[in-house]
Parts: structure tokens; sequence; C-alpha cells
């Protein structure tokens, strides 16, 4: 039986690149997820309204349907690291904004949308991106573990984020959450001018039309019947899954009486999941059947967000945010790795911009749809909805398709 120790979990960071880019990524989204824990307080502040939290989600989701298969075709066609720098950079700029809005009692709940719109927009040329830049830093060797440990900084930063924009809320106020995240930015920008990356022979047949570039893409993406499954799942879990973080400032408040700080409780229980899973998913990287914990995955989401929709304690409802946190890691990242391990590297920025677009566009249709249900009926009977969809049809898959089990 192979023997495994601690070194195997961070085996990518031994390449000075990914190294940079690692320690960036730690500050940078400790203050993305600070921005967007204070924003959507400050909105159901502004409004308390839970459909208003859902319109924030759809405006930064509309970008995603619109510019993200096309950014895909620009990640293969220039360099990434470039245009990360300048997507970064955008991103640092719109948070000042933000920041100067509220800092002078200007801020309105419109803002915010348009900053969520204008922010959604710099995200979509930026994920696909970010998803391909990772092969750039690392051999195929540590694809799978450089891909985890690429989502364990994400989820690091969903745990430290919220609590810590909660404290900051409510002593000095969200323009500072949002200054500070702005600040944040600095950290990736410097990673980013100190690599030093090969250059990419082109891989995009500049020839071609935009109309046959993309549909190359796209027919690779859902011609393979294992990675259309995987796709499958992917929009469901985004839709009916992550789209339900939306709710949890009228979650916090209106279900379990808490405030700011509970808010930023339960966003961090869900990132202490997903760092949990991204962890697991880095140690074990490609020595086990990759299919078995996806599959796991899909199938404990839906069970845990029941769970989650009938107590109303606090402590089990942090509990089961952990859990929900660990499933939508384990579905969201093996499909990344899974999809990053078989695709070839000419298709690779066209075929996570698929990725991007079903899981960074399904997401505000999810944040839409249940800021609507959840006003109209309740937030309960909203979650437990949503998590009636993800199980039907991971049950679905498990019956249609079981070899996704065995898929590595």
């Amino acid at each position: 039986m192979p023997t495994y120790n601690l070194s195997q979990t961070f085996s990518s960071l031994k390449h000075p690149n990914f190294r940079l880019w690692f320690s960036g990524q730690i500050v940078s989204l400790i203050g993305t997820w600070m921005q967007a824990t204070a924003q959507g307080y400050l909105v159901y502040e502004l409004t308390g309204s839970p459909i208003m939290l859902g319109i924030v989600g759809f405006a930064n989701g509309i970008p995603v349907w619109l510019f993200s298969l096309y950014a895909g075709i620009i990640a293969d066609r220039i360099s990434r690291k470039r245009l990360i720098m300048i997507t970064q950079g955008s991103m640092m700029v719109l948070a000042f904004i933000l920041a100067i809005l509220t800092f002078t009692d200007a801020i309105q709940a419109w803002h915010i949308v348009i900053m969520a719109l204008l922010l959604g927009t710099a995200n979509a040329f930026d994920a696909p991106a970010r998803q391909s830049f990772v092969v750039d830093m690392v051999p195929r060797d540590d694809l799978t573990n450089a891909i985890a440990l690429n989502s364990s900084v994400f989820n690091l930063g969903t745990i430290i984020g919220p609590s810590v924009a909660g404290l900051v809320y409510a002593w000095l106020g969200p323009a500072w959450c949002f200054t500070i995240n702005g600040a944040s930015f600095i950290a990736v920008l410097i990673a980013l001018a100190r690599m030093r990356i090969a250059p990419r022979p082109p891989v995009l047949n500049t020839e071609r039309s935009i109309k046959r570039n993309l549909t190359e893409g796209l027919r690779y993406a859902f011609g393979d019947k294992n990675i259309r499954v995987l796709l499958i799942m992917l929009t469901v879990s985004a839709v009916f899954g992550f789209g339900l973080l939306n709710l949890m400032p009228a979650w916090a408040t209106h279900v379990l009486g808490g405030d700011v700080r509970t808010n930023g409780l339960l966003l961090s229980a869900r990132g202490v999941g997903s760092l949990i899973g991204a962890l697991m998913i880095a140690y074990l990287g490609a020595r086990i059947v990759r299919g078995k914990l996806w599959t796991l995955g899909s199938l404990v989401m839906p069970v845990a967000l029941i769970i989650f929709a009938l107590v109303r304690t606090l402590p089990i409802s942090l509990l089961m945010l952990v859990v929900i946190g660990w499933s939508l890691m384990s579905v969201m990242n093996l499909t990344n790795a899974l999809i990053q391990t078989h695709i070839p590297d000419e298709l690779r920025g066209r075929v996570m911009s698929v990725y991007i677009l079903l899981f960074q566009g399904g997401f505000p249709i999810g944040a839409l749809v249940a800021g609507y249900l959840a006003g109209i009926t309740s937030e309960a009977l909203t979650v437990f909805a949503f998590a009636c969809v993800i199980l039907v049809v991971a049950v679905a898959i498990q019956v249609r398709q079981p070899s996704i089990r065995d898929y590595n």
C-alpha cells in the first residue's frame, strides 16, 4: 500500500512561478471575499430585500454569458500573464471607486449593481486566462495538485475574508472592507511582474473565424460523454448550490436572528469545508479514481442542503455549511482537474471558457431565482427546493452513466 507524506500535498509549490502566484493569491482573495461579504450585507442594509441580493448577483454574472467564450479565444491567442495583469488591475480600480462612494455616503443600491456589472466584465476575461494559466506555471504531472492548491487558496480566502469583513464592517464600516480589497490586488500584480514565464507558441489558428474557433471548443467540450456529464453537474451545482450563497445575509438575520458577524461566520463555515475538500484533492492528487470522490460530493451536497434548510440553530447550520462547502469543492475542483487533464493544449483556453461560462454564469442565475423565490415564499423553502433539484440530477447521472465513477 502506498505511503504519503505532507510534502505531496504541496508538491506544485516547488515551482517558483507557482509559489509567487500562490502567495499573491492568498492576500488578494482574502480582500476579494471581504468585499463580497461587505457588499452583500450593505445591499441588504440599504434595501432589506432578498430580491435585491439576487439582482446584484445576477448583474455580476451577466458579463460571463456575454464575454467568457470570446475571452477563451483571447486566452489562447495572447499572453495569459499580460491579460491577467490587465483584468486584476481593473478590479483594483473598481474596488477603490466603491470605497470612495461609500466613504462619502453617496453609495446607493444601484451603484452596487453597476459596480457588480463592471466587476463581472473584468472577471469574464480574467477567469478563462487564470484557469488556463496554471499549466503555464507547472508541468502536467503537478497539474491536479496545482489546481487543488489554487482552489485551497480561494477557499482560505472564503474562511478568513468573511470573518474579518464582519469584524471590520461592525467596527469601521463597509468602506474599509472595499479599501482593503483594492490594496490586496497589489500583491497579485507584484507576483505576476516577478514571474518568468516561457513564451508560449501560438496554438490558435488566427486565420479561422471567431465562430469556427468557438465551435471547435464547444464541440470538444460537449462531444466527450464524460466531460459532458461533468459540465452538466457543474452547471446544476452552480445554479442551485452556489446560487444560494447570495441568501446568506437574509439567512443570518431573518432565519437565525443574527447580524453581520453571523453572516461572516456562515460564509466562513462554507469556506472551511471547501478548504478541506481542496486540500484533500491536493493530497490525493491523481492517485485515486477521482470520479468516485466527484460522485460522493455530488450526492452529499443535496442531502446537506436539505438538513441546512430544516435546522434553525447556528452550530448545526455551521456544520452543514462545512459539509456543503466540501461537496461543492469536490464537484467544482475535480471537474476542473479532470477536464484539464484530458483536453489538448490548443483547446485549453476555449474549453475552460465553457467551464467558466457554465460555472460563473450559472451562479448569478441561481442567485436571481433564489432571491425571487425567497422574496415570495421563504428562504428555507427556497433552499429545500434547490436541494431537491440537485438530488434528482445527481441520482439521474449515477443511473444513466455509472461509468463516471471510474473516470480518472
